[in-house]
Formats: structure tokens, C-alpha cells, sequence
């Protein structure tokens, strides 16, 4: 067939699998939908399919590998199957099928992989509750076992540590089992028995958390119950899970809170339900039904729609209530709170342990982000859909239109869905409070016919709600359908069909002639006329125009589900028990469905393909005309049987929907036919004038938001600014008084440096004095320790050599007594196997007699026979039994001698190695003689090499005598020089002080410029108010006169209908006394007066005064900012000069400081120089008098007096 369906995307969940959601990567998670497996990627948004195996009745139980390769797929049929997929192959290849053998197992409700993915065990139901376990990668059956005595299991998993062992829960059961030599063996159950337990998970090689009906977890450690909590308790409570042997199981204890009255003990409380805030549920509704381990800990569900996660603590075997994460409320629901009541099925992890995600048993899939803010800063976190929300109950309509990519369903849930198959999202959704039957969608994709149970509605399509606009008494309409042109739809009712107009809503046409139900509709592709099949057998053909019944089929036999008509109006398709082609009233083909029922029929609008829906959930793709024999492709679709069929206006998908609650996207590649055009689709959407009218003053005042923002950003800007002068300001001063502050400090450190120079002669010369007498002691005690060493070496060595010798003939006497000990053992054994070979010999020549002597008595007579056969059989096991004896005791003696060997090898190995451990040790002490040397001639060559040293540095002292002698003549120059520099100074100083208070005066001036502008943006914004005030009241008057304009319309229109009457005086006057009582009211009588002149000029006036007041002020407001805008900008020029003026001063300032400091350091150079050696100096103080003469030090202390820079620097 050149037409094939692929399957494409799926809207849906398949409840009721065990284990019905897993992560593959962080971006991939695989879930059962319909009758296949999904590969759905959560970012990029695409499914690949895994269908299921033909003939199957439906998925039970899925089961991942460790190593997320592989997937097992339980599915039940005549005979129940497990099959293994690999998931590397981008379709999913099948690998293995695995059944239990010849073993009396049920289906499979539960699986699981080994840590290394090698083994596979599955868990059938009941009466039996076998569990099998397979090598499946070779589809051997390694050990079957009863898991339960009767009780039912629910879950079974494998130790992550050891791939040999295993848990199975179930009500009353958590059972460990052990996999040893082809057998699987039960341990004795933990004693949980009435406690119906529901889920469990492994938390560490040897712990198993379990989790009961009623909100408890119980800690299985080792096949013993460890402990007992009820887990609604509040967040950041410990759990204790300490537990000595031999006492019976408690409740957990919670730090951190007092003591309890009972005398617990201090820091202890048993915890016996949720903390304050928390009411957990009573009953079903607070059972714990999903357990995940992680590295962290672990997390369950409690109670509906909430998980909490548990994590380890630094004390061993506890556990802390960290957070919780909850199902959020649906606020497209009549009632909300309804989706936190769902309860949680599956709960899986993603590889990076960053995503939590969820199934629940109403079919819906949600997941969050473990690492995000919210729940980083522990704000109350909840959980999102994963894709979409999914239909929880079977889909009972299914329609689409022309002008959008859209798809309408309902459901028996209540809720009615738009979704778009071109993104493959959830448009659109509304939960109503009756059930919904049927559905219709527009072909413009802008409104939407819903049938519930108790009514019609015709709705909107708005931008986010499905709101109704007509409701129609028609109650239970199983079936509504809008033409193709969108002018007409029909509805059932029973087995009446009605045709209301859209524009209208009036009821055109009522056709009646169907004796049972009817069941489905249909429009030709002109809308002139329409199709209908029902219970009753019939297939009626009727008039749009005239409604009158064109043609019928009735065959009273049939059921039909669904009717189609051809393009061109000539050929019925209807569906039932079979499919058949109807033309001119006569059935002219039929194809039979073979064992199932066609529930659903579509026609592709090329009219060359048939799509069907089966009651077993497949959909076959006919072609038509329909052949003669069984001839279709057959495609695994859904788990239940198919409600609705749907192809799209452009022949290229395929939309089918189930009782499953699914829907499907299939892609039509037809190889035959060419698609010339593509349709284009609109983006038109529904919007309320209020909703319109909402946002756009929404924006509005975003807008002046902005702008308000934007002006008081601007205003703290400036403010920030001056602010940062001040600031700069201080820190120059202080960076100036730091300045000094340093400079004093060095002079100390100065004078500091010059004491520690000469302490550190002194202590030299010690050192000198007390290093050679260490000198000579270290040379003595050396030479003496030398030879002591060496003869404790001498000595060493002698006892080496002889202990050498000696163990040398050791050796040799134990490996001749060792080789004749050897031959004797193997002598005496080869005597004693010589001597049990013939005893064996005869004993074989001895049975061989006895059995031609039983041969013979068994020929003459068969008693005889039978008892010398049986004293024959005892005579030989007693000699084999005796021959065995002697066999083991001989094998016995000869491992005692092997023993012996051993021990004897043993000690000469020993021996062997003290020979090497004393030559080691000999190496050893000749090392140390050698090292010692070494050390000695190491401490020699130091000794000399400190000598030359010291006559260095007696050198380089003098050297630095003759360099002081010169820096102080070169000292009383530039003092000299410093004095001139300083009288300089004196001008610039005054300078910087005049310039200082110049800045302080303009800082003041712009501090008031600064305070006018806050008064004008005062007056702006008092003015913006009083211009939104006008506004408002504009708006007021305009409205106004709209309603006036509208009154003046409608009376217009009434005046003019009572023009028409002129000639009939009676309905002139009855239409005028009408209008008066329409328009005129008793209260808004008045007399009818001119209005003064005067008064209307003084209006005119006053509005003309206000209005040039109002554009005078906007006008000044304009320029008193323009002004204050330039002045602004001339202060701002004025201070940046300042600015670079005092930064130009502030460099020359610098780079005098620093010559004035390198001068002071120059002259107390030389200062520490001059003195008792005499020179330049004393010459020079003989020529120029008293004030060269003084002392080295007398310019450090002259510099504390000398004048420092003004104060404001």
C-alpha cells in the first residue's frame, strides 16, 4: 500500500504500570502511552515510539537497567511476556523475549535489573506469586521460587551491592532472598505482618525502607526491623535510626526538642505524627506509595500530592525531613485543590540527580528542578507539568478545523482540551461540572460546540478561557458537528437530529426516521447534505435544504459506530460489526473486522485511504474502493478501543483517540499523491473589549512607571555624584595627614635602624669569639666519636662473618636431612599405593566373579537371584567403603607430610632471610661510617668558608667609612638648597587656600541649584496630577457623549419607522405614545427654557482662560528647565577646571615633598657618617663658623620644626 501512518507524537499516560516512568538522561525520560513506550525530551520537546507486540492486551510493568540501556516491558496475552529492548537503537531494537518456561506463572506485575544489568527477575501474580529469575541475555531460566505463602507482592528490587540478592514487599510482607547455586532461598520475613506494606527501596547494602497504607516507614535492616516512624513529621527533624540487637523494634526519635514526660531521656521525643501546621489525612489517603533512594538520602510520597525528601546526617543511621514538594492547585478546574489530591505512583531521578520527576495513578506527569532558587533559599516548592496536562478518562470527542492547527477533545473527566498539533502543546483547557459528550470545532478554529449531559453550549475561544456564549436544551448529545462552511451544525438528540444556524442559533431543520440511537453524523463536502447511522442498522442519507431523506441502508443486524461520506457525495462508508461501501441505498462491498468491531471510521479528503479504529486499539489503514479481501495495514495504537477518528483538511496527519484516555498524531506519507499547495493558517484569536481595554491601561501605566522610574534614577544619579566628591574630598585630606603620619614614622624607624646597626656589630663580635671555641670542642668530640665507631665496625664485622659461617652449615645439614626425609616419604607412599592398586585389583576381580555368579543363580531362579545379588552388592560396598577408608587415611598421612615439607621450607626461608637482613644491616653501619666522614669534612669546609667571609665584610666597612665621609659634604649642599625651595613654597600655599574657599562657595551655590530643581520637579509632578485629573474627566464627558450619540441614533431609527406610519393616523400615534414612554421618563419632565447667552459665553470664556493658563505654564515649565539645564552644565564645566587646577597643584606639591624627602634623606645619610673620624666636615666648620660645626644629627632634629604644608592638603 503506498500509504503508510507513522506515528508521530502522543498526548497521554498509561496507568496502572508498575514503574510507569523513567529517566534515561537528564533530558530523556521513557513512559508507557497507549499500547507503546515513549522517549520523550523534556528541552527539545520530541517522543520516539516503542510500540508494543501485536496481539498484546496491554502493558503491565516496566523495569530500566543499571547502566540505562536496556528496557524490560511486562505485557500480557494468551501467554504472559517479558520483553528487552535496547535503548541504544534509536527505535528501540527488540532484543530478547523471556518467558517462564513450563512454570506455572501468571502475568508479570513487577520487574527489576541486577546492579550489573546481567539478570533479570520478574514477579507474576497470583494464586502462585512465582518469581523468576533469568539470564536474559541468553533466555535461561536460573530459579523460580514461591516469593509469598499466599500473600500478594507488589514489588520486588535487587540489592545495589549484590547482584545475588533480592527484596520482595507486598501487604504484610518484606522478605529478603539469596541466590546460591542455582536455588533461590528465602530468609525468615520481617515481622511486619498485618501492616499492608506498598512500596520499598534499598538504601544502602544492607537497609531496605519500606513504607505502609497508613504513613509509616519501617527499617528492614538485614531481614530485621530496625525501627518504626510515621512519616508526617515536619520538615528538620531527625530521624534517629540507631538500634541495638536484641530489643524490639521503636519508633524513631527526633532530636533537638525537650525531653518527654515518660523519662525518655534528654534531647528525645518519640514522634507519633506531623508537626504543628501539619494535618496529615486519615485513612487511604495518607499512605506512603513511592520510596526513591540518592546519594543524599532518600524521598517518598506522602499522602496525595506532596514528596518529601529525606537526607543523611553526620550521626550514623539517621535521618533528617528536609523539605517538601507539593503538587500545585489547577486553577483551570472548578475545583482546585483537586489536583493536590492526586496520588503519587512512580517517582524517578535524573542521572545528575538536578530533576525529580512523578507520575500519578489519574495519568499525570510532573516534575521540578531540584537545584533551583526556590528551593535552594527552602521556600515551599512545587512541582510542574512535565509536558502537558493529560485527559484521565476516556476521550468521547475529537474534532479540527480549517484555519488553525487545532485539535479539540473532551472527555468523561469533564474537562474539554484545544490542543495544536503543529507545536504538539496544550492550547487551551477548562474543567466544567457535567460531563462532556461531544465536541465540534468551528472551522475558523474561533468557537467551539460542546455537548454535555445536561445542555448544548456554543463557546468562544478566547486568548486564555473557553468562555460560553449560547446554551441549547439539548440534553446527552452524543454527537455534534459543525458544516464546512461553518454556517450550519447539527446535534443529536436520541434519535433525532437537529440543524440550528450559527448566526441565530434558530433550529432550521428537525430530522426524524431513526428507530434507535443515533450515533454518528456527517457533512458532504457541499453542505447539502448529511449522513447518519445508529443502533437501529440504519444508514440515512437527508437533505440540508429541505430535510427530506434522500436515500437509506437498513440492515437490522448491524450496530455502525461511524459514517463517512465521499468528496463527492456518491459513496457511504459506515462502520460497525464490519465495513461497508454504500452507493444508491445498496451495500456494494463489505470488509469484516476478523474477531474485532470498527468503532471509528475517517475518510482522507483525497478519498483514496480509509482509517479505522478497532475495539482492540488498533488503527488500519484501507483502501478504497474496499478490496475484496482482507486486505489492510494493521498499527498498534492504544490500549483500549479507539473513540475517534480524524484526518486533517490537508491530508497529512492523523488524529486518534481512545477510552484509554490517549490521543495520537499520526504523519500520512502517501507516495502517490502530490500536494501542490501547503495551507496557511491564521493567528487570529478571540479577545473580551474588557480584557483588551485592561491591558492596554495596564500598559499605560507601565509606561509612566517607566518613565517616573527613569526621571527618579536620573535624580539619585546627581545626588550619588556629589556625594562621591564629598567622599573623594575626605579621603584626600586624610590621605594627606596619612602622608605625614608616615613621614615621622620613618624618621623613627630611621634612628631605630641605626641603634639596631650597632647592636648588631656587637653581637657579631660575640658570636665570632663563642663560634671558634664551638669550633675547636665540635673538632675533639668528632675525632673521638670517629674512633669509636670504627671499631664498633671491625667488631660487627667479625660477628657478621661468623654468624655467617654458621648458618651456612646449618643450611647444608637441614637440606641433606631434608632430601632423605623426602626419599623415605616417597618410598613408603609408592609401597602403600603399590599395596592399594592390588588390593583394589582383586576387589575389581572379586566383584567381577560375583557378578557372573549372580548372572548364573538369576538364570536357574529369580529368588535366588535377587537375595545372592543383594549380599553380593553389600559385600562390595562394604569393601569400596573399607578401600575408601584406607584411601583417606593414606591421603590424610600424605597431607600431613606435605605439612611437615612446608614447615621445613618454612624455616629455611627465615633462616635465609636473617642472612640478608644481617648484611643489610652490615651495608647499613658502613653507610653511617661513610656519612659521618662526609660530615666532618662538610663542617672543616665551613669553617673556612665563614673565615673568608668575615675578612669580606671587614672590607666592605671600611669602604663605607670613605662613601659617609663624601655623602656629608654633599649633605650641607643640599640643605642649603631645601631652605630655597621652602621660601618658594609660601605663595602657592596662600594660592591653593583662595582656590579651596572659591570651591566651598560654588559647592554652596549648587547645593542651592540642586534644592530649586527638587521644588520644580515638585511643581512638574503636581501639574502631571492636575493633567491626569482633565484627562479623567475627559473621558468621562466623551463617554457621555457617546451614550447621547447612541440615544440620538436610536430615537433617529424609532423617528423614522413612525415616518413610514404617516398615512395611518391610529399606529402613528400608538408608535408615538411608544416612543415617549421609551425615551421620556416621569422624573425628566421639565420645562423647556433657553438658555442664556450670557451664561454660555462665560463658559466659553473661563475654558479659554484655563486653557492658556495651562499652555503659559507649560511653556515656562519649558524654559525654567532649559535654564536650569544650562546652568547646570556651566557649573559642572566651572568645577571640572577647579578639579584639573587643584590636580595640577597637588603634582607640583608631590613632586616637591618628594625632593624634600629625598634631600632629608641624603643629609641623615651623611649625619651618621660624620663624626669621630673627622674630614670635610671639621675643615668646612672652620671656614663658614659656628652652624656647620654642629653635630651629624642636628638636621633629623631641625625636620619635626620645619613648616609643613597648609593644613587643607
Amino acid at each position: 500500500m503506498a500509504t503508510v501512518a507513522q506515528s508521530n507524537f502522543i498526548f497521554g499516560l498509561r496507568r496502572g504500570v508498575t514503574n510507569n516512568l523513567c529517566f534515561l538522561d537528564d533530558q530523556t525520560v521513557v513512559f508507557p502511552s497507549g499500547n507503546n513506550c515513549i522517549r520523550y525530551n523534556i528541552d527539545q520537546k520530541w517522543q520516539k515510539f516503542i510500540p508494543g507486540t501485536e496481539r498484546s492486551l496491554g502493558l503491565q510493568a516496566m523495569a530500566l537497567s543499571a547502566n540505562r540501556r536496556y528496557l524490560a516491558v511486562s505485557e500480557s496475552g494468551e501467554k504472559p511476556t517479558i520483553t528487552v529492548y535496547d535503548l541504544t537503537h534509536e527505535q528501540g531494537r527488540k532484543r530478547k523475549l523471556l518467558t517462564a518456561g513450563d512454570g506455572p506463572a501468571g502475568e508479570f506485575l513487577c520487574m527489576a535489573f541486577s546492579p550489573n544489568s546481567k539478570y533479570l527477575v520478574g514477579q507474576s501474580g497470583g494464586p502462585t506469586w512465582t518469581l523468576v529469575l533469568w539470564l536474559w541475555e541468553r533466555q535461561k531460566v536460573l530459579a523460580t521460587v514461591s516469593s509469598s505463602d499466599g500473600d500478594p507482592v507488589s514489588q520486588v528490587s535487587f540489592n545495589p551491592l549484590d547482584d545475588t540478592q533480592l527484596c520482595v514487599s507486598g501487604p504484610g510482607l518484606v522478605c529478603l532472598l539469596n541466590y546460591r547455586e542455582g536455588v533461590l532461598k528465602r530468609q525468615s520475613p520481617a515481622k511486619v505482618k498485618g501492616v499492608a506494606v506498598l512500596c520499598h527501596a534499598w538504601v544502602s547494602g544492607t537497609r531496605v525502607v519500606a513504607g505502609t497504607d497508613q504513613g509509616r516507614l519501617l527499617m528492614v535492616e538485614s531481614g530485621e526491623l530496625r525501627w518504626d516512624l510515621d512519616a508526617w513529621t515536619r520538615p528538620a527533624q531527625l530521624l534517629e535510626t540507631r538500634h541495638t540487637d536484641n530489643k524490639p523494634p521503636r519508633e524513631a526519635r527526633v532530636e533537638g526538642t525537650a525531653a518527654s514526660p515518660s523519662g525518655e531521656g534528654p534531647g528525645t521525643t518519640p514522634t507519633s505524627g506531623a508537626g504543628p501546621g501539619a494535618t496529615p489525612p486519615s485513612g487511604e489517603g495518607r499512605g506512603v506509595t513511592a520510596i526513591l533512594a540518592y546519594s543524599k538520602g532518600f524521598m517518598c510520597s506522602v499522602g496525595p500530592g506532596t514528596v518529601c525528601v529525606f537526607e543523611n546526617t553526620e550521626e550514623m543511621d539517621s535521618y533528617r525531613k528536609t523539605r517538601e514538594l507539593l503538587i500545585p492547585p489547577d486553577p483551570c478546574t472548578y475545583e482546585p485543590g483537586r489536583a493536590q489530591q492526586q496520588q503519587v505512583a512512580t517517582l524517578c531521578l535524573s542521572p545528575g540527580e538536578d530533576t525529580l520527576a512523578l507520575s500519578t495513578q489519574q495519568g499525570q506527569l510532573y516534575a521540578i528542578n531540584l537545584i533551583s532558587t526556590e528551593i535552594s533559599r527552602g521556600e515551599p516548592a512545587h512541582f510542574e507539568f512535565l509536558s502537558s496536562s493529560f485527559h484521565t478518562k476516556s476521550i468521547t470527542g475529537l474534532s479540527v478545523c480549517i484555519r488553525k492547527p487545532l485539535v479539540a477533545s473532551c472527555s468523561l473527566d469533564r474537562s474539554v482540551r484545544v490542543w495544536n498539533y503543529d507545536t504538539n502543546v496544550l492550547e487551551l483547557y477548562k474543567e466544567f461540572q457535567e460531563e462532556a459528550l461531544s465536541v465540534s470545532l468551528h472551522p475558523s478554529g474561533l468557537f467551539l460546540l460542546v455537548g454535555f449531559t445536561d445542555k448544548l453550549r456554543v463557546m468562544n475561544l478566547l486568548i486564555d478561557d473557553i468562555r460560553t456564549v449560547k446554551e441549547l436544551t439539548l440534553r446527552g448529545c452524543p454527537e455534534c458537528v459543525f458544516s464546512h462552511g461553518g454556517h450550519l451544525f447539527a446535534a443529536i438528540n436520541g434519535n433525532v437530529i437537529h440543524i440550528y444556524s450559527v448566526t441565530t442559533f434558530d433550529n432550521m431543520l428537525t430530522l426524524k426516521g431513526h428507530n434507535g440511537k443515533v450515533q454518528a453524523v456527517a457533512w458532504s463536502a457541499d453542505d447539502s447534505r448529511l449522513v447518519s447511522c445508529g443502533t437501529d442498522g440504519a444508514v440515512y442519507e437527508w437533505n440540508a435544504h429541505s430535510g427530506k431523506r434522500e436515500s437509506e441502508n437498513v440492515l437490522k443486524s448491524c450496530v455502525y459506530a461511524g459514517v463517512a461520506v465521499s468528496s463527492d457525495a456518491r459513496t457511504i462508508f459506515a462502520a460497525g460489526t464490519s465495513l461497508k461501501e454504500i452507493q444508491d441505498s445498496q451495500v456494494l462491498r463489505e470488509l469484516s473486522g476478523d474477531d474485532v468491531t470498527y468503532t471509528a471510521l475517517a475518510l482522507s479528503r483525497s478519498g483514496k485511504v480509509i482509517f479505522t479504529g478497532t475495539s482492540s486499539g488498533t488503527v488500519r489503514v484501507v483502501r478504497n474502493p474496499l478490496p475484496l479481501q482482507q486486505d489492510w495495514t494493521e498499527y498498534q495504537a492504544h490500549c483500549g478501543p479507539v473513540t475517534k477518528v480524524l484526518v486533517t483538511f490537508d491530508d497529512q496527519l492523523l488524529l486518534t483517540a481512545s477510552g484509554d484516555g490517549s490521543l495520537m498524531v499520526w504523519r500520512i506519507l502517501d507516495k502517490e499523491s502530490r500536494r501542490d499547495k501547503e495551507l496557511s493558517y491564521t493567528e487570529e484569536i478571540l479577545i473580551t473589549k474588557t480584557d483588551l481595554e485592561e491591558k492596554n491601561q495596564n500598559m499605560q501605566e507601565l509606561k509612566t512607571r517607566v518613565e517616573e522610574l527613569r526621571m527618579e534614577k536620573e535624580y539619585q544619579l546627581r545626588l550619588s555624584d556629589s556625594r562621591y566628591n564629598e567622599k573623594i574630598k575626605e579621603l584626600s585630606d586624610t590621605f594627606i595627614l596619612e602622608i605625614q603620619a608616615l613621614k615621622a614614622k620613618n624618621q623613627m624607624m630611621e634612628e631605630e635602624g641605626e641603634n639596631a646597626a650597632l647592636a648588631h656589630q656587637e653581637a657579631m663580635t660575640e658570636l665570632r669569639e663563642t663560634f671558634s671555641k664551638e669550633l675547636l670542642d665540635s673538632e675533639s668530640s668528632s675525632s673521638q666519636k670517629l674512633l669509636l665507631e670504627y671499631s664498633k665496625n671491625l667488631e660487627q664485622q667479625r660477628q657478621s662473618t661468623a654468624q655467617q659461617e654458621e648458618n651456612e652449615a646449618r643450611l647444608e645439614a637441614l637440606e641433606q636431612s631434608h632430601a632423605r626425609a623426602l626419599g623415605e616419604l616417597r618410598l613408603s607412599y609408592q609401597e602403600q599405593l603399590q599395596h592399594t592398586s592390588q588390593q583394589l585389583a582383586k576387589v575389581q576381580s572379586a566383584a567381577a566373579l560375583s557378578q557372573q555368579a549372580a548372572l548364573e543363580s538369576r538364570r536357574q531362579a529369580e529368588e535366588d537371584s535377587e537375595l545372592e545379588v543383594q549380599t553380593v552388592q553389600q559385600d562390595y560396598e562394604e569393601r569400596l567403603y573399607r578401600g575408601g577408608e584406607s584411601y583417606l587415611t593414606l591421603k590424610g598421612e600424605a597431607g600431613i607430610m606435605r605439612k611437615q615439607l612446608d614447615s621445613l621450607r618454612r624455616e629455611v626461608e627465615e633462616r635465609c632471610e636473617d642472612i640478608e637482613r644481617l648484611k643489610k644491616e652490615a651495608g647499613r653501619l658502613q653507610g653511617v661510617i661513610r656519612s659521618l666522614e662526609t660530615d666532618i669534612l662538610g663542617l672543616k669546609k665551613e669553617i673556612s668558608e665563614r673565615v673568608e667571609t668575615i675578612q669580606d665584610k671587614e672590607r666592605v666597612i671600611c669602604d663605607q667609612g670613605k662613601k659617609n665621609q663624601e655623602l656629608e659634604k654633599i649633605n650641607f649642599l643640599r640643605n642649603s638648597m631645601l631652605e630655597e625651595q621652602k621660601k618658594s613654597m609660601a605663595p602657592r600655599d596662600s594660592a591653593i587656600t583662595e582656590m579651596k574657599a572659591q570651591i566651598q562657595e560654588m559647592e554652596a551655590e549648587l547645593k542651592l541649584f540642586h534644592e530649586e530643581n527638587t521644588q520644580l520637579e515638585l511643581h512638574v509632578s503636581d501639574l502631571k496630577l492636575k493633567l491626569r485629573a482633565t484627562a479623567k474627566e475627559r473621558n468621562k464627558e466623551m463617554q457621555k457623549v457617546k451614550q447621547s450619540e447612541g440615544l440620538v441614533r436610536r430615537f433617529q431609527v424609532d423617528l423614522h419607522r413612525c415616518a413610514a406610519l404617516l398615512q395611518e393616523p391610529g399606529q402613528l400615534k400608538k408608535a408615538v405614545q411608544e416612543m415617549y414612554g421609551c425615551y421620556i421618563r416621569p422624573g425628566d419632565v421639565v420645562e423647556i427654557v433657553g438658555v442664556d447667552e450670557d451664561i454660555q459665553r462665560e463658559w466659553a470664556r473661563q475654558r479659554d482662560h484655563l486653557e492658556k493658563t495651562v499652555s503659559s505654564l507649560k511653556v515656562q515649565q519649558a524654559k525654567d528647565s532649559e535654564q536650569q539645564q544650562q546652568k547646570n552644565l556651566k557649573l559642572m564645566r566651572e568645577n571640572t577646571s577647579l578639579i584639573q587646577e587643584i590636580n595640577e597643584l597637588r603634582k607640583e606639591l608631590q613632586t616637591v615633598r618628594t625632593l624634600l624627602h629625598s634631600l632629608q634623606l641624603q643629609n641623615v645619610a651623611s649625619a651618621r657618617k660624620k663624626g669621630p673620624r673627622g674630614g670635610p666636615a671639621h675643615q668646612l666648620a672652620g671656614k663658614k663658623g659656628p652652624e656647620a660645626a654642629r653635630p651629624t644629627s642636628s638636621p633629623v632634629r631641625r625636620a619635626p620644626r620645619r613648616p609643613g604644608p597648609p593644613a587643607g592638603q
